[in-house]
């Protein structure tokens, strides 16, 4: 059998990599922990942090047991919840790009925009929608959408994919109902016309 030699610089060097990816790890650690919410999302009071719950992997804090409670009742309550939450919706919407960027109709308002960044802001926008807890804050529908020539026709094409998308996934027939309800309240802001117009 063949003795291997290493060196002591070598064995150095191979304990100063360890100790690097060892502090990037706890790094990485302690850049994904949030701090908690220091007002009550139910009153905008200060949140007692004692006084909290736990929803996708996120902990919320509130003023009071009974805001806590409402905050819990909320969630279970909401659409966004009874579809499966951020894991359905993330589905939803990767799914849905890729029956968008095939549809020769609408792909064309697609060409120049960054993909990635558009499912995040999709993402975003339907979770919230929904009812998630977690607030949209990217531009407004009206504002996003004023500088394109978007059709009813067009609207209703994306609609209509998501609306397959939603029943290719299996979603319930009344959620894909209520969902459709919910995107056609965004029709006159993306189109930007005025409510009345009909």
């Amino acid at each position: 059998m063949k003795r291997i030699r290493i060196s002591t610089k070598t064995i150095t060097s191979l304990v100063c990599l360890t100790l690097l990816n060892i502090n990037a790890l706890s790094e990485d650690k302690k850049a994904g922990e949030k701090k908690i919410n220091k007002k009550c999302p139910i009153t905008g009071k200060a949140a007692n942090p004692k006084c909290n719950t736990k929803y996708e992997d996120v902990t919320y804090a509130f003023c009071s047991e009974v805001c806590c409670k409402k905050f819990t009742e909320d969630r279970a309550n909401s659409l966004y919840h009874k579809i499966g939450g951020k894991a359905a919706v993330n589905a939803t919407i990767d799914k849905f790009y890729v029956r968008v960027l095939a549809d020769k109709r609408v792909n064309h308002f697609f060409e120049d925009i960054n993909m990635k960044a558009q499912h995040k802001k999709q993402k975003a926008f339907v979770s919230a929608a929904l009812g998630s807890p977690v607030p949209y804050t990217y531009r407004d529908m009206r504002k996003a959408h004023e500088d394109l020539d978007i059709k009813e026709s067009d609207f209703n094409a994306i609609a209509e994919h998501l609306q397959i998308t939603l029943q290719e996934l299996k979603v319930k027939d009344e959620y894909i109902k209520q969902i459709i309800a919910i995107v056609a309240t965004t029709k006159d802001d993306v189109l930007n016309r005025k409510k009345s117009d009909k």
